[in-house]
């Protein structure tokens, strides 16, 4: 079992216990009515993006989510939540460092022996949830059911069906297709756009996101026989069957849509799997993107 896959399987456990921790961390995360930004790299900028669309819709207070890189710095915020798996990604610091004094800061990190720990005013330590893997898989969704239950929005039955997601086996053939599309709605893009770079990354698959109501714009083109396309969260009316038209696959969303994210993972790693590849130690990839000065 490569350490991707043993890793994957204990999403469940590790959404139960951070929920159930979530109370403790309390003062650390986001009030109600705080103009917020969440930020982060590569897999912690699309949980950034479903944290802030669940925040905002949950009427808790404008939330933006940016990649480290492109923080807007001539804008306000009362705080900043970094999410960072190693807690030594080159922007993540850089970001927190220029962000000092004039904002309260947060880290989510799995490591505390990182200079994260010093460089925010508050961290929260999930080392439990830290992961041997290059490919991010329980880190990641463990920290936005953190920040999902702060909110009041995580219940058992997430739970239940990430084990559900684990069980069941995939729709048959799907490792077979040769491009994937990954659709969400609200807080679900970012869980597409999640879903499709851990393809690209365990498996080197051609795999593309999209809010859903774009895929009509002009990307649905691509779509062959050869093409599945997977939306997490309730679907647009209609959508389903004009992909079916153009002979492509839909998949639907039946779980929660982060448990559909634990079967997207799923995919990733039967397709790796198939092509003879590694996904632990995925092409190009490091745990933490360092840049020199």
């Amino acid at each position: 079992m490569s350490h991707a896959e043993d890793e994957l399987t204990s999403q469940p456990e590790c959404w139960a216990r951070v929920a159930a921790e979530a109370a403790g961390h309390r003062t650390a995360l986001p009030a109600t009515g705080e103009r917020v930004a969440i930020v982060g790299c590569g897999t912690s900028y699309y949980m950034a993006q479903a944290a802030a669309a669940l925040r905002e819709s949950a009427g808790q207070g404008e939330t933006d989510a940016f990649a480290a890189s492109e923080f807007p710095h001539h804008r306000t915020y009362d705080r900043v939540v970094a999410l960072t798996r190693s807690g030594t990604t080159t922007e993540v610091l850089d970001l927190l460092e220029r962000t000092k004094g004039r904002a309260r800061t947060t880290a989510v990190t799995a490591d505390p022996a990182t200079p994260v720990v010093a460089a925010a005013d508050d961290v929260i330590v999930l080392d439990w949830a830290d992961e041997r893997s290059v490919v991010q898989t329980r880190f990641a969704t463990t920290a936005l059911t953190l920040l999902r239950a702060h909110l009041g929005l995580h219940t058992d039955a997430v739970v239940a069906d990430g084990r559900t997601a684990l069980a069941d086996p995939l729709p048959e053939g799907l490792p077979g297709c040769t491009q994937f599309t990954f659709l969400g709605r609200g807080w679900t893009v970012g869980l597409a756009h999640e879903a499709a770079l851990k393809m690209r990354e365990a498996s080197l698959s051609w795999t593309e996101s999209y809010p859903a109501m774009e895929y009509r714009h002009g990307p649905i083109s691509i779509t062959t026989r050869s093409t599945a396309t997977w939306m997490f969260g309730p679907a647009p009316d209609g959508l389903a069957d004009q992909v079916r038209a153009t002979g492509g696959r839909w998949i639907d969303s039946r779980l929660d849509p982060l448990a559909e994210l634990v079967r997207a993972q799923r995919l990733a790693l039967a397709v790796a799997a198939a092509r003879g590849l590694d996904p632990d130690r995925p092409r190009h990839l490091t745990r933490s993107v360092v840049l020199t000065p």
